[in-house]
């Protein structure tokens, strides 16, 4: 899967978030981790539909297959957080950062700023 975004339902959003906390797992260890559990066919049926997307891959292992991420999951954070700053931000970094810092309940450490900035000085020194 080349750099398409992550493009998935809310059922598949949940399979990929316990692939990436597990690292791998069968259908059934899916199914088991689910909240508000579709049939076990159901996730069975997300997860070809998820390979067919060329997000997971499976292998054959004692006459089941087990599962995994494709892209790592800074990769994928990275294709969530761009679609959704295309989708409600008109592409703009910019404009999604002023609304996750005029939000009046985020408090941000001194470290967390400190960091902010040497990524806006670095930006500054790469944009010239």
């Amino acid at each position: 899967m080349a750099s398409a975004p992550l493009r998935l339902s809310r059922r598949e959003r949940q399979i990929m978030e316990i692939l990436f906390r597990r690292g791998r797992a069968t259908a059934a260890e899916v199914h088991q981790d689910m909240e508000d559990r579709p049939s076990y066919s159901a996730v069975r049926a997300h997860l070809r539909t998820l390979e067919e997307k060329g997000h997971v891959r499976h292998e054959a292992e004692d006459l089941r297959y087990v599962y995994s991420p494709v892209a790592g999951l800074s990769r994928a954070r990275r294709s969530a957080l761009r679609h959704l700053v295309d989708t409600f931000f008109g592409g703009s970094p910019a404009r999604a950062a002023s609304a996750l810092l005029d939000d009046r309940s985020t408090r941000l450490s001194a470290e967390e700023l400190n960091h902010l900035a040497s990524l806006i000085e670095k930006a500054r020194q790469e944009g010239k």
